[in-house]
This record gives structure tokens, C-alpha cells and sequence, in this order.
């Protein structure tokens, strides 16, 4: 009985505050983990990671002609559009109801 009054205790708990902003710090990019708020560590399997924080790198082709009429290959290696996060980026998340999850909103820059 006691457990069964712990547990309506902690769902209405978790029903009050269904999200809670943390902060952590990227302490490994491949693969991804990050340290929250210097108390515990999530891997990947805990996060979930919007496109506009993943590696985006095309491949360009441009080629030119010499003055001496040959044509040469300007651009050989990979584009990186985005850079993706990287150990010692720091982090604002989500937690999402329940803990299981934790959404990654953005980068978070200056203080």
C-alpha cells in the first residue's frame, strides 16, 4: 500500500511539470554524450538530436580554366555546411515527461 501511494505521488508530481529546462556540455561527439548540469551523463540512446544540430557536409565539384587553357579541379575535399555538435559544445535541453527522454533545443553561446 505504501509503494501504490509513493507511486500516485510521484506521477502527480511528474503531471505538475511535464518538461524541465537543464543545461549540459557535449563531452563526446561520436558517439554523443552529454553531461547535465555536472550531475550525470546521457548517451544517445537519451537524446534526441533536431537536424539542424547534425553534420551537414556536401561535395562540390568546381573546376576553372588556366591561363594556360588547362582545367583544374578547385574544390577536391568535402563542403562542412554545419559543423554538428562537438565535446565542449554546451547544450540548453528538454527534459521530457518521464526522464526517459531529453530534447536537445539548441547550442548555447556567451554566460
Amino acid at each position: 500500500m505504501l509503494n501504490a501511494i509513493r507511486q500516485a505521488a510521484l506521477t502527480a508530481v511528474e503531471a505538475a511539470a511535464p518538461v524541465a529546462v537543464m543545461f549540459g556540455a557535449v563531452t563526446r561527439a561520436d558517439p554523443l554524450e552529454v553531461n547535465v548540469d555536472q550531475r550525470f551523463t546521457l548517451d544517445a540512446d537519451f537524446l534526441i538530436v533536431p537536424e539542424s544540430l547534425t553534420r551537414l557536409e556536401i561535395n562540390l565539384r568546381h573546376a576553372h580554366t588556366a591561363p594556360s587553357g588547362t582545367t583544374e579541379d578547385a574544390l577536391t575535399e568535402p563542403v562542412v555546411i554545419r559543423p554538428g555538435l562537438q565535446a565542449g559544445d554546451r547544450v540548453a535541453l528538454l527534459r521530457v515527461q518521464g526522464g526517459q527522454k531529453y530534447l536537445i533545443l539548441d547550442k548555447v553561446v556567451g554566460a
